[in-house]
């Protein structure tokens, strides 16, 4: 039996280390952090194959992020964050029985989410009962029972609420959407809610389809590659392959962001010996540090230079692109150019941040292109005008006909692994009459019209008493949504929770009346029925569908498959009628059906079953073709909005430290950032911590200002003088959730604000 590592002690993580930011990223440092977490956490014997299965054609797909992996794989087809993830979800150590009935769930709730993370594998079924503060043990049957018994008991279908988070794979987001839509709700929140929603609102309504429209071959035939809003070093680690490729093919790079992030700055591939041995290659042409909330002033100015240039006569408008295929130029141009140059210019400046020449210098750029791409994360999606700010990246793109075209295209860089495959799956709670009427069809029942909850409404709806049970398909809720108390104070007002799960969290410690913990397969585990191992597929960023088969034996013969979960409640809950539940334990019949339902997927089980998989249809860039409602791709009039933040306040950012992804913390220290062993710190410009007295290394409250006057605090952060830009501050989430209002959204999308929180530092008052 492998000696088990010692659990890490949960300190107040708010005395770190401080050295200066680095320079680089990967490199030796990263493959030699990844071996020690693959080695502590799984060991050499169970870590070793994981790894050198992870996103192989026939391995697994990381459960980390959706970056895509090339027709040519490497041995290591991985990055440091990737191992990471995996060796946590190999781990050998169990949670069993004996650690629930030694620590109690109020003792729990007091530990950090890092030291919940690190306690090990969920291997049985745990309920928590009415008044009880120990989970115990349950037997799968008495459990689905008491899910099954209480969504019998509601007043209404709309009385369940079905979260899902990125991990789930096609077939059991398949499954789970139609168990929610069987029962009569289209309650089916899910984390694209909170990151790429505002990306999804933009782009269905410009280009008529809301996903990217970019492959890494068009990554590596673009002249031009802006990044906005991204650290692909810390969140997307393998993307920086990509742009070095592309980089070496002769494209030139423009980074748009608040911080001065490592990996855009240089970057040592550790797949080659020179980026072992500290050789690295410059990805960034043109840094724009830009203020937080300013990209929609940015790529308008860009928009009006490149427009004022083709009216003084240099024909750099791809006109015939703009007649033959999009609606609202005329409009869009009137707009933009009517307000007076002067003005225009004081108000860009001031927005951004950023010297006028600057941004003439990224126009030049622009116009040199012949094949451009934007990329984007969070730093764009997570702002009130986020929809705004996009519609005007894709004005910019169209301009000059960057659509449908090879090396040129929209990339929204999704953060979670199948994220997209689950949207494509009919998670939504907006889900068009066309996939209702073809999932009703398929089927034999009349699947629910009216929308549901996204994750804002979730909570609200939580929170008036109106929720009588949360399900969860994986992640973390609690800690991943805005406005903590307020969301704790709403799961806690629910009569169950239900929460799907590998590892345990902060949000099995923050329950309704009852709860349930229902042990499930991870990506890495063999998924073995009958004797006959199953698999699944997933979608990544650029809409590539491919199967993943785990490799390893689970923990526990008490863990069951995401799949199978759903369809033995689902069995409770219908029978076999309409939906013949019982056959989802083969999954090609899953995949039968997805075929019948999805666009796109005809002849799934046999395209699956190739080694490469497949990519999705997309018509704007196959076919210039544009599923809008005026059958063009729509230039849109934006507006001027930008963050306004009274004096004596900065504008918070909340972002990952490069040990955590999404709310999964593996450690204590960011790296490329220079911070070790802590993660209660705020980043500050030198010169905005002196205006307000924040000597480096004091501690401070910040405090959130938003309209409604409740305080939303978070004690005791450590400052740490950094190169931002000015007038802004940036801390990591789930920490500083706290301080993100329930109420302060993204126009249209209804993203929570995570990039736009004004904040105010008062006295230090201690944890």
């Amino acid at each position: 039996m492998r000696r088990h590592r010692p659990v890490p002690a949960d300190t107040a993580q708010d005395t770190p280390r401080i050295d200066p930011p680095k320079t680089s990223a990967a490199g030796l440092p990263a493959v030699l952090n990844s071996v020690r977490q693959v080695g502590e956490n799984a060991g050499v014997r169970r870590g070793l194959p994981a790894m050198l299965a992870l996103n192989q054609k026939r391995g697994f797909d990381c459960p980390g992020c959706a970056w895509p992996e090339g027709d040519k794989r490497h041995r290591a087809e991985f990055c440091e964050n990737g191992a990471k993830a995996v060796a946590e979800e190999a781990t050998t150590r169990p949670l069993t029985a004996d650690f629930f009935a030694e620590h109690s769930v109020s003792a729990l709730a007091q530990r950090s989410g890092y030291w919940l993370g690190q306690q090990g594998r969920l291997t049985q079924p745990l309920h928590l009962a009415e008044g009880a503060d120990h989970y115990t043990p349950i037997g799968w049957d008495d459990a689905l029972e008491l899910v099954a018994a209480e969504l019998r008991a509601m007043d209404g279908p709309d009385q369940a609420v079905f979260y899902t988070s990125g991990r789930t794979s096609n077939e059991a987001a398949f499954a789970y959407q139609l168990l929610a839509r069987q029962l009569g709700t289209n309650n089916l929140p899910d984390c694209s809610n909170m990151c790429h929603e505002s990306s999804g609102s933009a782009l269905t309504e410009t280009l008529g389809v809301g996903k990217g429209s970019v492959s890494l071959d068009d990554l590596y035939r673009a002249d031009l590659i802006i990044v906005a809003g991204q650290n692909p070093g810390t969140n997307h680690p393998r993307m920086l392959t990509a742009l070095e490729r592309a980089k070496r093919n002769g494209a030139r790079i423009v980074t748009v962001n608040p911080l001065p992030e490592a990996g855009m700055r240089e970057f040592r591939n550790p797949q080659h010996p020179g980026g072992l041995l500290g050789r690295g290659t410059q990805l960034t042409d043109v840094f724009a540090q830009i203020r937080l909330g300013g990209d929609l002033a940015l790529f308008s100015a860009v928009n009006r230079i490149l427009l004022e240039t083709d009216r003084d006569g240099s024909r750099v408008l791809d006109h015939d692109f703009i007649d033959a295929h999009t609606h609202g130029f005329d409009l869009f141009a009137k707009e933009l150019l009517d307000e007076p140059a002067d003005a225009f210019w004081a108000r860009v400046e001031r927005d951004t941040g950023l010297e006028r020449p600057l941004i003439e210098e990224i126009a030049a750029m622009a116009i040199a292109s012949e094949r451009t791409v934007v990329c984007w994360a969070m730093g764009l999606t997570q702002h009130k005008h986020s929809v705004p700010t996009i519609r005007e990246v894709v004005n910019f793109l169209l301009l000059r006909g960057n659509v449908g075209r090879p090396g040129a295209g929209v990339c929204p860089v999704r953060g979670h692994s199948n994220v997209q495959g689950d949207r494509t799956m009919g998670i939504f709670e907006r889900p068009s009459d066309a996939f209702l009427d073809a999932l009703g069809a398929e089927f034999g029942f009349s699947p629910p019209r009216e929308h549901g909850h996204d994750t804002v409404n979730a909570i609200r709806a939580m929170a008036r008493g109106d929720v009588r049970v949360f399900f969860a398909m994986g992640g973390n809720f609690v800690a991943a949504t805005p406005d903590t108390h307020v969301t704790e104070d709403a799961m806690r007002r629910v009569g169950l929770t239900v929460h799907v799960s590998t590892k345990l969290n902060r949000s099995h410690v923050v329950t309704g009346t009852r709860a349930l913990i229902l042990p499930a397969l991870a990506r890495s585990d063999r998924d073995v029925h009958g004797g006959r191992e199953r698999w699944v597929t997933v979608e990544d960023s650029m809409s590539r569908v491919h199967a993943s088969h785990g490799v390893l034996r689970p923990l526990s013969e008490d863990m069951r498959s995401e799949v199978d979960i759903v369809r033995d409640l689902g069995a409770r809950l219908f029978g076999q009628s309409p939906v013949a539940w019982d056959a989802f334990a083969d999954y090609d019949r899953i995949r039968d059906h997805i075929a019948a339902v999805v666009p796109g997927f005809d002849d799934f089980n046999a395209r699956a079953r190739q080694r490469n998989g497949f990519t999705l249809p997309h018509a704007p860039r196959d076919h210039r073709r544009f599923p809008t409602a005026t059958g063009r791709a729509n230039f849109t009039v934006n507006g001027t909005y930008a963050p306004r933040v009274p004096q004596g306040r900065l504008l918070l950012q909340t972002l990952r430290s490069h040990d955590q992804y999404n709310t999964t913390v593996y450690g204590l220290d960011d790296r490329y950032r220079g911070i070790t062993d802590g993660r209660r710190v705020v980043l500050v410009n030198p010169e905005d911590a002196a205006e307000l007295g924040l000597a480096d290394g004091s501690y401070t409250d910040l405090v959130g200002e938003w309209s409604d006057g409740r305080e939303r605090r978070a004690p005791h952060f450590r400052v740490v003088h950094y190169p931002t830009a000015r007038g802004c501050a940036a801390s990591y989430f789930p920490e500083t959730n706290v301080l993100v209002p329930l109420d302060s959204t993204a126009d249209i999308s209804n993203t929570p604000t995570s990039k736009s929180v004004v904040v105010r530092f008062e006295p230090d008052s201690g944890l």
